[in-house]
């Protein structure tokens, strides 16, 4: 087993949680290994009914647990699938049902089976979209989704020594045919990451060292972003005067009002940078607009951010204030 998930996982001996298990390498791997350490865990496994081998996974996982004397709960995407963008509708659909069951049953933390090669690839993806700060800091080891606490220990063990366990160990796991498929810009960096290393000499190792030197300056950036937010924040939206946010650094303006719109209009993510580079021009100004299920309005020297559908009065909110 590896050391760094034991020391990862040692903050949390004792802690109830839950497990995503896909019936791949990763969360097989990722399942026994919370088995060896004596977690208290739930597996939780969604079959999103989309693929011939989805509901072979699903016994597979119930036996797997059975065996191990874990509790496993499983979930089905039923109803209709988009025809565009499937992919992040799956993925949104399995976050919601895992995190709607960790509420209903007071569960505060769900791991997921994230490795070190998912992070390089999820950095490489972001690096060739032009993202900034928040993008190349790529996937945290902690996080939150809809309330829940999302924890990622495995994200500094390759996906070799994971692969080398199972192998190793007889355990069996599912392979997922979309992993071959150069259709998708992830597996065409996963094919070809290689050539960084042979032709550059960039190694995996350099890689991941600039994504924790990243990821320190984010988790800085996070925490005097939350502490702005906090001030101006209420729970019908948001109000303060326009230097609060232009007195700021524009990746600090982008950030801050990135973070208010998502939290106001109730979004899981933010909304994309160049939305946000273009309400910031907007703000610059007396404006009204609408962004991430927000209304954003900036009269002389105040803004004003509510839900969408909402009142925008400045004098209302300022009198409530009082």
């Amino acid at each position: 087993m590896n050391q760094k998930f034991q020391d990862f996982m040692r903050k949390y001996s004792g802690k109830q949680m839950a497990v995503a298990v896909s019936g791949g390498v990763d969360s097989m791997c990722l399942l026994y290994w919370l088995h060896e350490i004596g977690a208290n865990v739930v597996c939780l496994h969604v079959n999103h009914k989309l693929r011939a081998q989805a509901d072979a996974e699903t016994e597979y996982v119930k036996t797997v647990c059975e065996k191990l004397n874990i509790t496993c709960r499983i979930f089905y995407w039923d109803g209709e699938k988009p025809v565009n963008g499937l992919e992040a509708a799956a993925r949104e659909a399995r976050y919601q049902m895992m995190t709607d069951f960790c509420h209903e049953n007071n569960i505060e933390y769900l791991l997921t089976a994230h490795q070190s090669d998912d992070q390089i690839e999820t950095f490489l993806m972001n690096l060739s979209r032009g993202s900034g700060l928040y993008g190349l800091a790529a996937m945290l080891p902690e996080s939150e989704r809809n309330g829940v606490k999302i924890l990622r220990p495995l994200l500094e063990v390759s996906r070799e020594e994971i692969r080398k366990y199972c192998d190793d160990n007889n355990i069996k796991y599912f392979v997922d045919s979309m992993n071959s498929d150069e259709h998708y810009t992830r597996v065409k960096i996963r094919k070809n990451r290689h050539l960084l290393n042979d032709e550059l000499g960039i190694s995996d190792a350099r890689i991941l060292l600039a994504i924790q030197n990243l990821s320190r300056t984010r988790e800085w950036m996070d925490k005097y972003i939350a502490s702005r937010v906090e001030m101006v924040i209420r729970s019908w939206g948001a109000m303060f005067v326009a230097s609060f946010l232009f007195d700021e650094a524009e990746e600090i303006r982008l950030k801050f009002l990135g973070t208010l719109i998502q939290k106001i209009g109730g979004n899981n993510y933010q909304v994309r940078l160049n939305s946000l580079q273009k309400a910031l021009s907007n703000l610059q100004s007396d404006c009204k607009f609408t962004l991430g299920h927000c209304t954003v309005r900036r009269l002389n020297d105040r803004i004003l951010i509510v839900p969408e559908g909402k009142r925008t009065s400045f004098r209302k909110r300022h009198e409530k204030r009082k």
